[in-house]
């Protein structure tokens, strides 16, 4: 009998690709995808069960399932449609995965856990590495929103992992994912007609495009080349960084740059429009910026992405379609005032 793979959060777009990308793979015989909500897109031949991960019937689902393998996705940065606030995405995040885990120890077929986690578990500070590796220890814990969420996931998990040694649990910390398809809050900051930023500042920005994320995830739940190379954690973004500034001629999008206060303001009104997640730690990150390490993932896990920093935003920029200004011509205006401007911008 082949694997038994159950995926959490199938609603969402990613999700539901990698639910029907583990339905190619020659050693899984049943996919099971949970939500709280029914999936507008197929699942292909994948059985979807609605349940909300934060009551314990998810302890029933996973033995009457006997899944072996659990991919939790169920974490997230911004509500699914409009569905709640983000007091909902919250309680999903940190009470949905305090009832998965407690299900998940119950499970005697369980042989592996793939978490969905992200590299805003660094948080953002001025005095932050130039590159986070998988045990840098952040300067700033995150102090809300959804970072200060991942935090807590991961603390959980690595509680699950010395209750159930027996289980190989991989954690996957995701720069930001960007593609058609990207449903996250630096997503909507960068499809804002006008991108408010930090005066005096240009952060450094990884990204992953969504179909590296689909095939990493693929690895972390497969079988592993050696016994330890899909357990651990691991940092999984595309080669280089690209500035924000750089970001912002891309899309042909101009940039507000605002004094810190100003831009605190801001985020309140952002967030009154539909940005649930504008969060100080996001302000930080565009602020600070923030730059991983990849090793482990090519060394250990075995994963190398196709597409890089630039072109999986490149690949996002294509389907957003043009900005309000065209970008060549907003490149050559800002390299103009660039040059009438003294040196020594700051940078993360």
């Amino acid at each position: 009998m082949g694997k038994i793979v159950l995926v959490t959060g199938v609603a969402r777009g990613l999700p539901g690709r990698f639910v029907r990308r583990m339905l190619r793979e020659p050693d899984v015989d049943r996919v099971i995808g949970v939500d709280a909500v029914e999936p507008e897109h197929e699942l292909g031949g994948a059985e979807f069960v609605r349940a909300d991960i934060r009551q314990p019937a998810i302890g029933k689902l996973l033995a009457e399932t006997g899944a072996d393998t659990v991919v939790h996705m169920d974490v997230n940065g911004t509500p699914l449609g409009s569905g709640g606030g983000r007091g909902t995405v919250k309680e999903t995040n940190v009470i949905g995965t305090m009832q998965l885990l407690g299900a998940c120890q119950k499970a005697p077929a369980l042989r592996r856990l793939v978490i969905k986690s992200s590299t805003s578990v660094y948080g953002g500070a001025p005095r932050d590495p130039a590159v986070f590796s998988e045990t840098t220890p952040p300067k700033s814990l995150p102090s809300g929103g959804f970072a200060k969420d991942a935090v807590e996931v991961e603390g959980y998990v690595r509680g699950f992992a010395r209750r159930r040694p027996d289980v190989a649990v991989c954690v996957l910390r995701f720069a930001n994912i960007l593609g058609p398809c990207a449903d996250s809050p630096l997503a909507e900051y960068f499809a804002l007609p006008v991108l408010p930023t930090v005066i005096g500042y240009d952060p450094r920005l990884q990204f992953v495009h969504e179909d590296d994320a689909v095939e990493v995830l693929r690895i972390a739940a497969g079988e592993p080349r050696r016994a330890t190379d899909n357990s651990g954690t691991f940092n999984i973004a595309g080669d280089g960084v690209l500035l924000l500034s750089q970001a912002a001629r891309r899309l042909g999008r101009p940039t507000l740059p605002l004094l810190l206060p100003a831009l605190t303001w801001t985020r309140s009104a952002l967030r009154f429009t539909g940005i649930t997640d504008f969060s100080p730690e996001q302000v930080r990150l565009l602020t600070h910026g923030r730059v991983v390490a990849t090793r482990q993932m090519r060394d250990t896990l075995g994963f190398h992405p196709t597409y890089s920093t630039a072109e999986a935003f490149a690949d996002y920029v294509r389907d957003r379609g043009p900005g309000l200004l065209p970008p060549e011509a907003l490149a050559r205006s800002v390299d103009r005032l660039a040059a009438m401007l003294p040196t020594g911008r700051g940078q993360s």
